[in-house]
């Protein structure tokens, strides 16, 4: 019965495409005698490839089988918007299409970052370059203000920044995790120039990538938690929150919540150190930590792989 309706709604939203379209906005000429207050259905399926019996059954909601290839020529022949294109593929039941990677971040998505301290936040677009970030995550990780544009990438200062390797309790593990989460998130970015650039800069830079990114792993981008060795906080353990913005697509925002009371309490330190942070300090390690913050990292539980970003 469910599989009726979702034919029926799609039968009724073809039909109200196609009768909303004139033959002069599909590049057809009308003839005299035209009743049909759009477009008729042997001009759409003219229009789209497929047979006038094939399509006439689709607008009847017969149970037939529609493809990607023919509901792309559809949307293509009705002239749909992109809003329009993805209803149509939810009502044919079939996995929405990627949506391309919008301009960028608003200036209300990077309001909603600032407003997320004292908890480190940041923003990341389809190829993970840093396109936003709060005080908080300047604190954490050094300022990326202070990198030249094509090094504010997260992947980038993960493999070529010796600050991260010590930051990062557990660099080899987190690092190879994401390379795994970033195959994944960026499978539609192969041959994007900024993909391409990235990718071959970091086989050259750094042995491990190179290593990892040549044994195809994937994996998704869910829940995880990541303990950083902060050279002036301490030991400091986050679970990360990851959205995506629905009116800026691609751009990804992360969350950093405190997973325990004692990391809680060191939040605002993290903002008022941001405007001074020396972005080589980390290099250091956690050197002069005090003592109950090596305890506190001997009672963090949780996953120690399953990063991140």
């Amino acid at each position: 019965m469910a599989d009726l309706q979702r034919r029926r709604n799609l039968a009724e939203f073809l039909r109200s495409r196609r009768e909303r379209l004139t033959p002069q906005e599909a590049g057809i000429l009308a003839g005299p005698r035209r009743r049909t207050p759009g477009l008729r259905r042997e001009e759409v399926a003219q229009l789209s490839g497929v047979s006038v019996t094939w399509y006439t059954w689709l607008e009847q909601a017969r149970d037939i089988t529609v493809s990607r290839q023919v509901l792309t020529s559809l949307a293509r022949a009705l002239m749909l918007s992109s809003v329009e294109r993805r209803h149509l593929f939810a009502l044919a039941g079939e996995p929405l299409p990627e949506r391309p990677p919008g301009p960028g971040p608003g200036p209300a998505l990077q309001r909603l970052v600032d407003a997320l301290e004292p908890n480190p936040a940041y923003l990341l677009d389809a190829n993970w370059d840093l396109v936003g970030w709060n005080r908080a995550e300047a604190g954490l990780i050094g300022d990326p203000g202070r990198l030249e544009p094509a090094e504010r990438n997260l992947l980038w200062l993960v493999f070529t920044d010796p600050a991260m390797r010590s930051l990062l309790a557990d660099w080899s593990g987190q690092a190879q995790d994401l390379v795994a989460q970033f195959r994944a998130d960026a499978r539609q970015r192969s041959g994007d120039p900024r993909y391409e650039q990235l990718t071959g800069a970091l086989r050259e830079a750094s042995e491990e990538f190179r290593a990892w990114w040549a044994a195809h792993d994937i994996a998704d981008l869910g829940s995880s938690r990541r303990t950083f060795r902060h050279p002036r906080a301490g030991v400091l353990t986050f679970d990360y929150v990851k959205l995506a913005a629905l009116d800026a697509p691609g751009i990804k925002l992360f969350a950093c919540m405190p997973a325990d009371a004692a990391t809680a309490r060191k939040l605002p330190a993290l903002q008022e150190r941001a405007a001074d942070a020396d972005p080589d300090e980390a290099a250091v390690g956690a050197v002069g930590a005090r003592e109950d913050d090596r305890a506190s990292e001997l009672r963090v539980s949780g996953p120690r792989r399953g990063a991140s970003d």
